[in-house]
């Protein structure tokens, strides 16, 4: 299931930037509170297979059967709220409590669907996975399950998905706001592609956004545009005499189009046979639970444990960025449910031992990926792909994860990536040649291989008074941090 989570990234468009000043937040209305969860089904069957990523913010391209649909869909079907509910998508369907939005640009979108019907079939089948988790967690805070579709409209449940504007994870949040919502984010982890930690800060900013507007179509279009956007638009419709409703506003194309996406897969869950779409049951219970570690471990070991395709593990564990699982970082990891106690009983088992492959290294001035890679016994794509560094970038970072006891690797084993490609900032400088200096003394003095200076540099004569071209690393502007408090109405884009 999980080798398609975990290629390229998906690249939505750049969300607009929002005003940094402060809004007045209007009166809250009510949450309006979803039917309660329903009996048990058997147990789940293993994570289906997916396939490619798609991008996360735009519809796909056609790349299947396209069928015709010469009416869609209009409103919705009448819900039977008293049913049980043993398949999740019918729990979905009773916990529906958002206004329905029935307009052209929505049947627009069921059409659009409809018309891909593979594509359908993937993100279905990706959510399977995530969706009892989620919809726990809105009928706990008491949201509608309309909510449980967002990632479908953000990420295609892809929790790898990763945009031009550097939003990140199933909810789609960029680093600002998932620090504004206390996600972890440093070299070893990132909260904002955590499954549990990512989807409770979404719900989070939904609940302060609903509250802010007291409307679901606003608060879905402060979640896409940011709230401070849809603040503006607001006022300057309401000081022109104008109607401030979600319909009235005017707004960006992308969140145009962001809503009546929503509304259509909802639509299309509601009643999906007329419209040729095949809605797979889901079994109404949990699908992963959370297992509390105490130690390091490497990740392909803790899928070993487990009994289990990493592929799978990765699926369900996308936050960690390395090979190696930090019990200092984030104490915990998750595993499907019928797997923990072999997991348990296999750690035990190893009691004593030492569960990780990997330590960290920090190069020395004028290492290069090649001359580090010779050093570990790796292939120097190897050593890129494990630090999640692109293929293209030849500045050595300062802090690197390589094999702890020097054994050459495998290639066919090594995890898959894992975090997106760090981009280093690379800027061009020249040097003058001075008397006494040599290739060796000025590649030192950089931090660069005599070999990369030769190769920028083809055909020169090296002597005094020559001026010599050098790539060097740019300094960084600001560190990443790894935890903030919120922060009411700051720049936000998901």
């Amino acid at each position: 299931m999980a080798a398609a989570l975990l290629q390229a990234c998906a690249t939505p468009p750049a969300p607009q930037d929002t005003a940094q000043e402060e809004t007045p937040q209007p009166q809250a209305a009510p949450l309006p509170v979803p039917a309660p969860q329903a009996q048990s089904a058997p147990p789940p069957p293993p994570a289906p297979a997916g396939t490619g990523l798609l991008d996360a913010a735009k519809l796909p391209p056609f790349d299947g059967e396209k069928r015709e649909v010469k009416e869609p869909l209009r409103g919705v079907t009448t819900i039977d709220r008293t049913a049980p509910a043993d398949d999740l998508w019918q729990r979905i369907r009773q916990g529906f409590a958002m206004p329905d939005l029935d307009n052209d640009l929505v049947r627009e979108k069921v059409a659009y669907y409809a018309a891909r019907p593979d594509y359908l079939q993937r993100v279905f089948e990706r959510s399977r996975i995530y969706l009892y988790h989620i919809v726990e967690e809105l009928e706990k805070r008491g949201l509608p399950t309309e909510l449980a579709l967002l990632p479908m409209v953000e990420s295609a449940f892809n929790p790898m998905a990763y945009s031009r504007a550097h939003a990140s994870g199933l909810w789609q949040f960029i680093p600002g706001t998932g620090r504004r919502f206390e996600l972890q984010q440093n070299w070893w982890y990132d909260g904002r592609r955590d499954i549990v930690d990512s989807t409770n800060a979404a719900l989070d900013y939904l609940t302060f956004l609903y509250e802010m507007h007291g409307d679901w179509h606003l608060a879905l279009a402060s979640y896409n545009w940011g709230e401070n956007a849809v603040a503006r638009a607001i006022a300057k419709n309401r000081a022109a005499g104008r109607r401030t409703d979600y319909s009235s506003l005017s707004m960006p194309a992308e969140t145009r189009h962001y809503i009546p996406k929503l509304q259509a897969l909802k639509n299309i869950i509601i009643n999906p046979e007329p419209l040729g779409v095949r809605l797979d049951p889901i079994p109404n219970q949990p699908y992963f639970t959370v297992y509390t570690k105490l130690r390091d471990i490497d990740v392909q070991l803790a899928a070993k444990l487990a009994e289990m395709p990493v592929e799978e593990f990765i699926a369900l564990n996308p936050g960690f960025s390395r090979p190696i699982i930090r019990a200092a970082v984030t104490p915990r990891i998750v595993l499907p449910a019928d797997k923990v106690d072999v997991f348990h009983a296999n750690l035990t088992k190893r009691e004593g031992s030492s569960l990780v492959s990997w330590k960290t290294y920090h190069p020395k001035r004028g290492e290069t990926f090649e001359s580090i890679a010779r050093k570990f016994r790796m292939a120097v794509a190897q050593l890129k792909e494990v630090n999640g560094i692109g293929p293209r970038v030849r500045a050595v970072p300062s802090l690197l994860v390589v094999p702890s006891n020097g054994e050459a690797i495998n290639a066919r084993k090594l995890p898959i990536m894992y975090a997106p490609p760090i981009p280093v900032r690379v800027r061009r400088i020249f040097h003058r040649v001075r008397v006494g200096e040599t290739q060796a003394s000025i590649a030192k003095r950089y931090g660069v291989a005599v070999e990369d200076l030769k190769r920028w540099n083809p055909g020169s004569s090296f002597r005094p008074g020559q001026q010599l071209a050098l790539e060097v690393r740019a300094p960084t502007k600001r560190k990443l941090r790894s935890k903030s408090k919120p922060r009411k109405y700051r720049k936000t884009g998901y």
